[in-house]
């Protein structure tokens, strides 16, 4: 909001150029394996309701996604993911509908155990991963500047500078968000926990097997839920995914780019996130175990983000790249207190 352009493009003017280029291209990499594991679990959604091969839908989904991200404007795409979200709270319902002991459950919320051994700690690095994206800080960011082009501020002297109004909103925005995010994830890992895990399912291959577990062990409303819940965030998810690898590629090498560009007019932009798709539809196709897959992207994520944080933090603390807007001391403690815990994580998961 106040540089006037994304994120990429501020660290761009504060890290070298090759550290950026190899985050873009750890971060492509992580983005097109999310991308290949939710599109196994939206096809194995719609291959569970139809009865129809998972594959034939891989292919549906993922030509149908990239085209709609390419053509549709900025506008289109943001209403349509705002109302996805809610698919969401279909794991929260599913976390009430299973009945669990919620005595115990808030317990081991508020008195959690200490990380002991390797996957332990592993596991943490993945949840701080899969919660704390890479992915997001790009979105976010490029969104905010095509938010600004969508008012008719094209130009980047435009876009610089931001109003208190401006900031209080969006501070609001990404807090509502994050806790929302945190929210749905809290009851997903719950749900999981007190079906699968409690009933030793513990070696889930993909998403169609977790379903066929929580029907017995749940019920069929549980099932239908999550198998809901499947489809609406994987259609939430990609176009998030490929569309940050396109932004970070295109900041980091000065191309052209915006959803609400034509394909002519910002082709490496869009080609890299179609490139991502079909890196994503290809992976179902080569027998590769999708949640193995999600677990070690979100490693990856929970080991880049944190360096990604320090740039961050070297860009909201320069007054003149801020445009005398430094974001608040406030916020460069919480930012800093989060990287420092993502790199003990990492530490530990390496020491131990």
């Amino acid at each position: 909001m106040v540089t006037g352009q994304g994120l990429g493009g501020a660290l761009r003017l504060k890290i070298p150029r090759w550290a950026l280029t190899i985050a873009a291209f750890a971060l492509f990499g992580a983005n097109s394996i999310n991308v290949g594991s939710d599109l196994s679990g939206i096809a194995d959604a719609a291959g569970m309701l139809t009865g129809l091969n998972s594959h034939y839908f891989v292919v549906i989904f993922g030509v149908g996604i990239a085209y709609w991200t390419v053509r549709s404007s900025y506008y289109q795409i943001a209403i349509i993911l705002k109302w996805l979200a809610l698919c969401l709270f279909a794991y929260v319902i599913t976390a009430f509908v299973v009945r669990p002991h919620w005595g115990s459950i808030v317990h081991d919320t508020f008195i959690p155990t200490w990380p002991k051994d390797h996957d332990t700690w592993q596991n943490l690095v993945a949840i701080l991963g899969t919660t704390i994206s890479p992915y997001l800080f790009f979105w976010q960011a490029s969104q905010e500047v095509e938010q600004e082009k969508a008012m008719g501020r094209q130009m980047l002297v435009q876009r610089q500078g931001a109003s208190s109004r401006e900031i209080s909103d969006r501070k609001l925005d990404v807090g509502t968000g994050t806790f929302f995010s945190n929210f749905v994830m809290y009851f997903i890992i719950l749900a999981a926990a007190v079906t699968l895990h409690t009933h030793g399912v513990t070696k889930i291959e993909s998403s169609k097997q977790a379903a066929e577990a929580l029907w017995p062990l749940a019920g069929s409303l549980a099932y239908f839920l999550y198998t809901a819940g499947l489809i609406g965030v994987g259609l939430l998810a990609i176009p998030t995914l490929t569309g940050s690898s396109a932004y970070v590629f295109a900041e980091t090498f000065k191309w052209k780019e915006g959803l609400d560009k034509s394909f002519k007019g910002a082709r490496p932009f869009y080609t890299v996130l179609i490139f991502s798709t079909l890196v994503g539809i290809g992976m179902n196709f080569l027998d590769i175990n999708p949640v193995k897959a999600l677990y070690w992207s979100a490693i990856i994520n929970g080991l880049l983000a944190p360096f990604l944080l320090v740039g961050i933090l070297f860009v909201a603390c320069d007054r003149k790249l801020m445009e005398n807007q430094p974001s608040s001391m406030l916020s460069r403690v919480v930012v800093g207190a989060t990287m420092l815990a993502m790199f003990a994580a990492a530490i530990g998961m390496f020491a131990l």
